[in-house]
């Protein structure tokens, strides 16, 4: 536990599921543990409400899948896929999410925040404002550096991966040097 994590402390986990399942599938074709996020986000402080945002789609496994976050704890929010003429697609809870956020800060002393989005920096900062602490799990290489930098804490998926990920070559998980070469154009693939 981080110094300033004390089991007093009352905790709302807010998740943006899609944020989180591009992230795992694009950086490491792999699906994220929801239960182990949770748990590593909780810390052994005391859980007010955990949230978990989804969107239907109507593919796959996804009633199983909703199903199964509601029993590891989260209360599943889900929006339906928008599908507008001319076959474009949005589907997102940005702002729901933040309602209920901004809902639940009299009610908590520690916001978490599961995503990398940096939209959501206005909400930890205004968080902040309000003297709730604010902590993010996400993976740094697909999150914004603005959110990480405005959260009082941050746990960086990508530290660890085979921590937080399921179904998964684990061998084959890249590092955050890995992920760094590639940003500067250097793949840490290539022989000198």
């Amino acid at each position: 536990m981080n110094p300033t994590q004390h089991k007093e402390q009352r905790v709302g986990v807010f998740v943006d599921v899609q944020n989180m399942y591009y992230s795992a599938k694009n950086l490491y074709q792999a699906k994220v543990d929801f239960s182990k996020v949770l748990f590593t986000g909780v810390a052994g402080r005391r859980l007010v409400r955990a949230f978990a945002y989804v969107i239907k789609a109507d593919v796959g496994a996804e009633k199983e899948f909703f199903e199964a976050l509601h029993k590891i704890g989260f209360e599943v929010k889900e929006k339906e896929l928008q599908v507008f003429f001319g076959g474009a697609k949005k589907g997102d809870w940005d702002v729901g999410l933040c309602m209920d956020a901004v809902r639940m800060l009299p009610k908590i002393d520690v916001m978490i925040l599961v995503s990398g989005d940096g939209d959501y920096t206005d909400l930890l900062e205004y968080a902040r404002s309000q003297g709730v602490r604010t902590e993010v799990i996400a993976f740094s290489p697909t999150g914004s550096g603005r959110l990480f930098g405005t959260a009082d804490f941050v746990v960086d998926m990508a530290e660890s991966p085979e921590k937080f990920l399921i179904g998964a070559n684990k061998t084959k998980f890249k590092s955050l040097k890995d992920f760094a070469n590639e940003r500067n154009g250097n793949p840490s693939d290539q022989k000198e």
